[in-house]
């Protein structure tokens, strides 16, 4: 998918685990879902049509996983968000292949949205 069609479409969903083999494990034998490792504390794993991680860097949240949406314009993003009531609730950080912030939506769900290099 070209970063200009995946435009504010869901991109990514990030699970926090304890335990990354384990649950590359428990994922892989239940759904056959693959995996590639991007150092200790970050897999990401598909499903052959969506893609997501595990990490162990956040702490575990129970209640689901991080649904993270892709944006051309973080800057622009952030503006749209909090004129319709979104709150950001962590500012814009860099990490390998790109940048992201977390916000909560005017029901508390916590989403991320992320755009490349």
């Amino acid at each position: 998918m070209t970063a200009d069609n995946r435009h504010y479409k869901i991109d990514n969903i990030e699970f926090n685990v304890h335990d990354i083999a384990r649950s590359k494990a428990f994922y892989g034998a239940v759904f056959g879902w693959t995996f590639t490792d991007y150092g200790p504390t970050y897999s990401e794993f598909t499903d052959g049509r969506l893609s997501g991680g595990f990490t162990t860097g956040e702490p575990v949240r129970p209640g689901g996983p991080l649904i993270i949406v892709y944006a051309d314009d973080l800057a622009r993003a952030q503006q749209v968000i909090t004129a319709a009531g979104g709150l950001i609730t962590r500012p814009e950080y860099k990490f390998p292949g790109g940048s992201r912030f977390h916000f909560t939506d005017p029901d508390g769900y916590e989403l991320a949205v992320w755009s490349q290099a």
